[in-house]
């Protein structure tokens, strides 16, 4: 798969800042789940998660209280 643009993973006027942190605490346990199981990846955790989150996997859940 191509790197799916930002625009195709957000939904229902989802924020950019949002997918960013996201996709970094999910690249985060990918890879410390990796090393708790002292494997070794085929491709980067970042690149792992966008993936993840482009086939719908995992979904974004925004606190709608912190949108202004």
């Amino acid at each position: 798969m191509l790197r799916p643009a930002a625009v195709q993973i957000l939904k229902n006027n989802e924020s950019y800042y949002s997918l960013v942190v996201a996709v970094a605490k999910r690249a985060r346990e990918i890879e410390d789940k990796a090393f708790e199981e002292k494997t070794v990846l085929d491709e980067r955790p970042v690149k792992i998660a966008v993936d993840e989150f482009a086939a719908n996997e995992y979904t974004l859940v925004e606190d709608p209280s912190l949108k202004s």
